[in-house]
């Protein structure tokens, strides 16, 4: 109820959404995006199994593009950028920025701010990917809802998080409203970057064209897929081990795919905290990059839990 009157207060302060500027032209490059990557997925899969197209070369392309770049959506949109876990030079923020934009998720301002709005509105009206709200009840609601939650959200609204209201700090920032406007180019610098590392690890354009399938388009069907299974399942299954007013849960199973994302829970509970792994044992990638770039000088001002905080807010 708390959490409910704060939003209604701050809603009331400042536009909350603002029309999509140019709705088709929006729900086509979604489809695009959606679409297109599953299906030459399944094309290369299709080829590997049946014609040794997958070599190993194709495989640590994968791997590298989409440790890289879905750390520049974890550490840079997510931990930096929206919860402001930790502070860095402003060249490496916007590094962060285009990191996280080859991940074609959108550009950067609304990723945030859209984010931002989930969190003010968590598995209430308002919240623009809850499973929970607005799907009817029983089996069936529940399915609408982890539809809605993992991918419908992105083609059923015509109205977007307000970038004024939720994001004003980086609308702010030259070189991040830079990223934003050149998001495209950042998507096609991650296609690029993975056909050259296969030409360089094969020593063939054929090489590269592979590696532009798994490091490209099936990076991109992967990352795509693991972030909005946070949005989907991890507010569906799992364990609450902290109370926060809403149906935010852990997913041991998904911390790695999701690169520590998926201590969800956690996450709600304290969202500026830059570790979102707060047991020894909840493996966080993540926040061992932040670590890493505080122990070089990189990164300062990381915000930490204390215990006795996390005590108070544990689960009865």
């Amino acid at each position: 109820m708390e959490r409910n009157m704060e939003a209604g207060q701050i809603q009331s302060a400042a536009p909350d959404v603002r029309p999509v500027t140019m709705p088709v032209i929006d729900r086509i490059a979604s489809a695009v995006v959606t679409a297109v990557p599953p299906i030459m997925l399944g094309v290369g899969m299709w080829f590997g199994w049946t014609g040794n197209l997958l070599q190993w070369q194709d495989i640590l392309v994968l791997v590298i593009c989409y440790v890289t770049i879905g750390t520049g959506v974890t550490v840079g949109f997510h931990r930096l950028l929206t919860h402001r876990s930790f502070k860095c030079h402003r060249l490496l923020r916007a590094a962060f920025a285009a990191l996280g934009s080859a991940a074609a998720e959108g550009p950067v301002i609304d990723w945030v701010a859209t984010h931002r709005k989930h969190h003010q509105f968590s598995d209430v009206e308002g919240d623009p990917h809850s499973p929970h709200v607005g799907h009817g009840s029983g089996f069936r609601g529940s399915l609408r809802g982890l539809a809605h939650a993992h991918l419908g959200w992105v083609f059923s609204d015509m109205e977007v998080a307000d970038e004024r209201r939720y994001a004003k700090d980086l609308l702010a920032d030259p070189l991040i409203r830079f990223v934003d406007r050149t998001f495209v180019l950042w998507v096609i610098a991650g296609l690029a970057a993975a056909f050259g590392l296969g030409v360089a690890l094969t020593g063939t354009v054929a090489g590269g064209l592979t590696a532009l399938l798994w490091g490209g388009a099936a990076r991109i069907f992967l990352l795509h897929h693991a972030t909005f299974s946070i949005n989907s399942l991890c507010h569906f299954f799992g364990r609450q081990d902290y109370e926060t007013g809403d149906e935010s849960r852990n997913l041991a199973w998904l911390a790695i795919p999701t690169w520590g994302e998926a201590w969800h829970n956690n996450h709600h509970a304290f969202p500026t905290s830059y570790r979102h792994g707060l047991r020894r044992w909840q493996l966080d990638p993540s926040a061992a990059v932040i670590r890493m770039l505080e122990l070089v000088g990189l990164a300062r001002d990381v915000v930490r839990v204390d215990p006795a905080r996390r005590h108070t807010r544990v689960a009865a």
